[in-house]
């Protein structure tokens, strides 16, 4: 079985237990949305004190790198970009000397603990054996060398994601212990990636009722604590396009039970905290989740009402993907707003069933066709406002329609309770903005006489 072929059709992927597979088909050439390298470095990048080596073109090297709005709270060394910056001669005479070479210099200047090594699509075309080059110079520096192998023409974004969580399998989870004693409590969160510093939030409300997250898969992540992955208790899978396959395998080695959840809205918040509790059977712990998702939905009533008076009977049109293409949408229905239209072009067919869960039976699902399909869906379904990814900002700019981002290069934490706060208050913000009525009066030019004219003639 080809390897892409395989990682589409795991069976633990809800999405894939109905034939035919659900997981949507690369087609060759396609990379629309990001392609498998692309869906690889974003999983591993947040890795934050280990070195990412993409071996291939320089022009590979800015695919991922610095765009993303991962945070992390100490080292950086994943913000360098490195490459080994293939020309010519070594994609004729091959890149294996070369990629030895950079590993180590890597190795000798920045000292990291470990080393990922990315495939390109050149470098995968012209044979390279990255796995074999990985494993003679991790022997060599005695430092871990993984090979990722994940070029971009195998297909798109979310077999990256995939492929990268196989590689940390093979190659990371389970080789060390933790130095810490364990607790009852600890957890893993895989698929969460820190984006605009989320996590911070969700760890400070796991720290109100004693839930520990043993490791970081991958947002804010450090390559140490990868490694004793195996020893958590419960796997809580945040995005599941992306690594539902990793726990899946961690279940059946390691024996740990997992489950998809999310912490965008209070709702499925509250149903995270809950089933983490349930699945750590400590009724001790259940008792102090219940008593922190009353307190916290006792202040959010508080702090949000006056941001749901502004916000109760909206319209909005939502076009992201994956986990948030259900879950954002419990979150607005919280805040009083009727989503009209949901973008579904990169949802599996579990997201899209969660959807229509979610909607009314008139809420367009928009499965292709880009800025266009949401234009026509705004005026067709009359919605005041677009929350999307960054690449459709300048679409609602120009037709000023009040617009929100909502993807992963934003800046602002949504997550968690208070991330509802603030996703009230920059909806608010953005709904009644004085730009939008300024720019339905005339421009102050039309009407001036040509020049030269006087008003008296």
């Amino acid at each position: 079985m080809l390897l892409n072929e395989k990682m589409m059709t795991q069976g633990e992927c809800l999405q894939n237990q109905k034939k035919p597979p659900s997981c949507p088909r690369p087609k060759p050439g396609e990379a629309a949305g990001g392609c498998t390298f692309d869906g690889a470095q974003i999983t591993l990048l947040p890795i934050a004190d280990a070195a990412h080596l993409v071996h291939g073109p320089i022009g590979c090297s800015g695919n991922s790198w610095e765009w993303r709005g991962s945070l992390s709270s100490g080292p950086f060394l994943s913000r360098f970009g490195m490459t080994t910056d293939l020309g010519e001669q070594d994609i004729i005479f091959g890149g294996e000397k070369k990629l030895r070479r950079a590993i180590g210099e890597i190795i000798e200047r920045y000292s990291p603990p470990a080393v990922f090594v990315y495939a390109t699509c050149v470098t995968a075309l012209i044979g390279d054996d990255l796995e074999a080059v990985c494993k003679s110079e991790s022997q060599r520096w005695s430092i871990p060398v993984i090979p990722v192998n994940s070029p971009g023409f195998l297909g798109n974004k979310n077999l990256g994601n995939r492929l990268a969580g196989d590689a940390l399998f093979e190659h990371v989870i389970g080789t060390a212990e933790p130095e810490e004693p364990l607790t009852p409590y600890d957890i893993n969160l895989i698929g969460e990636y820190n984006i605009a510093g989320e996590l911070w939030d969700i760890n400070e409300l796991f720290g109100q009722v004693g839930i520990r997250v043993l490791s970081r898969i991958t947002g804010d992540g450090r390559f140490q604590e990868v490694r004793y992955a195996h020893r958590a208790k419960v796997n809580m899978v945040v995005c599941s396009r992306a690594m539902i396959g990793l726990a899946k395998n961690m279940r059946d080695k390691y024996g740990i039970p997992f489950f998809e959840g999310s912490f965008y809205g209070a709702r499925e918040t509250a149903f995270s905290l809950r089933q983490i509790a349930y699945l750590l059977g400590d009724r001790a712990l259940e008792i102090r989740v219940e008593q922190l998702i009353k307190r916290e939905e006792r202040r959010l009533e508080r702090e949000l009402a006056e941001a749901k008076s502004v916000l109760r009977g909206k319209r909005v049109v939502l076009y992201t993907g994956g986990v948030k293409s259900w879950s954002v949408i419990t979150a607005l229905q919280e805040l009083g707003i009727k989503v009209v239209g949901v973008g579904t072009n990169k949802s599996s067919r579990e997201d899209v069933s969660r959807i229509k869960e979610r909607v009314t039976a008139d809420t367009v699902l928009i499965d292709e066709g880009g800025a266009a399909r949401i234009l026509k869906t705004v005026r067709d379904k009359k919605a005041d406002m677009i929350i999307a990814g960054g690449r459709n900002m300048f679409v609602a700019l120009k037709e000023q329609i009040p617009y929100l981002d909502i993807n992963q290069e934003r800046h602002t934490a949504y997550a968690g309770y208070k991330g509802l706060t603030r996703l009230a208050n920059h909806l608010v913000e953005s709904l009644t903005h004085p730009v939008w009525e300024a720019a339905k009066r005339r421009p102050p030019w039309e009407g001036v006489p040509p020049y030269g004219h006087y008003a008296g003639k």
